[in-house]
């Protein structure tokens, strides 16, 4: 006789991957439940007054540019869930030590405008990417499949300057300091040394999605995504229980599968002696930043 299960999955974690996992599986026709310890859902992506009354702050994440330039986001139905985005005419301001600042555009050729004599090196770098924004996003953020790989030049072209380093990048790219700080700036979202590979990845991805789809904030601030993919998931069947710290996963319903939205040391606490030790030395050895 097989095994009877509450669930057909248990999520722990109430982050935009883990709202986003608990989706999938709802929407295939599963059973799910989240569980999340904080008394509100949301993870990095929550907002709350933290100073005067009815001013909302985000307490982690404020823009959202793949909240638009996603695979799995372009899917789900958020606007009839209450979100709205606030597309700002401009997308990012880079300070320098002169006073004055670079911006970034909508437009590749506004922004490459500002840039002087590095204009048609930024236009030969950002404009191919924005044009094959899909098919990139589509193969590195989508699941891993054959059909992902059709587009093996565009990919390459891709690869090659995203692997290297920011600084390496734009040092053979630009010629003035404005359109490599300007891309310092982006690639510093790595939190990584500049030095180091692949920094310029970050750069590329968060530049190209400023010109693809711009940098959107959630009115009412970033609670308000996780808000409306909660609505969702309730109104597929799915179920959510906040302020329940999960210690352990002897303290979940049965289920045929567990998702840990959780950072590596939470996850060696919850269910470190089902893991195998290897795992559980690499969780160990973690640090964070």
């Amino acid at each position: 006789m097989s095994k009877q299960y509450a669930y057909d999955a248990v999520v722990i974690g109430s982050g935009p991957n883990g709202l986003a996992a608990a989706i999938t599986i709802a929407r295939a026709g599963r059973s799910v439940i989240v569980y999340e310890a904080r008394n509100t859902i949301g993870g990095g992506a929550r907002s709350t007054e933290l100073t005067l009354p009815g001013f909302v702050h985000d307490v982690c994440s404020a823009i959202h540019p793949l909240g638009l330039g996603s695979p799995f986001f372009r899917t789900l139905p958020l606007e009839q869930y209450g979100l709205e985005w606030i597309q700002p005419p401009v997308q990012l301001a880079h300070p320098l030590d002169d006073g004055s600042a670079m911006l970034l555009d909508r437009s590749v050729a506004a922004t490459g405008a500002t840039l002087g004599t590095d204009a048609a090196a930024y236009s030969k770098l950002m404009t191919p990417l924005v044009a094959e924004w899909d098919i990139l996003s589509d193969a590195f953020l989508g699941p891993l499949r054959p059909q992902s790989l059709r587009h093996p030049f565009t990919l390459s072209q891709f690869g090659l300057r995203a692997i290297r380093s920011a600084r390496g990048l734009a040092t053979s790219t630009f010629k003035g300091e404005r359109a490599r700080a300007l891309f310092a700036g982006m690639s510093a979202h790595s939190m990584l040394p500049l030095e180091r590979r692949p920094t310029a990845g970050f750069g590329l991805v968060l530049g190209v999605l400023g010109h693809a789809v711009g940098w959107p904030i959630p009115r009412g601030g970033s609670q308000q995504i996780v808000d409306a993919m909660a609505s969702y998931l309730r109104s597929l069947g799915g179920e959510i229980v906040t302020g329940m710290e999960i210690k352990s996963l002897d303290m979940l319903p049965s289920a045929r599968v567990t998702l840990c939205d959780v950072t590596p040391h939470q996850l060696l606490r919850i269910a470190g002696s089902r893991l195998p030790s290897g795992y559980q030395r690499k969780l160990r050895s973690f640090r964070y930043g």
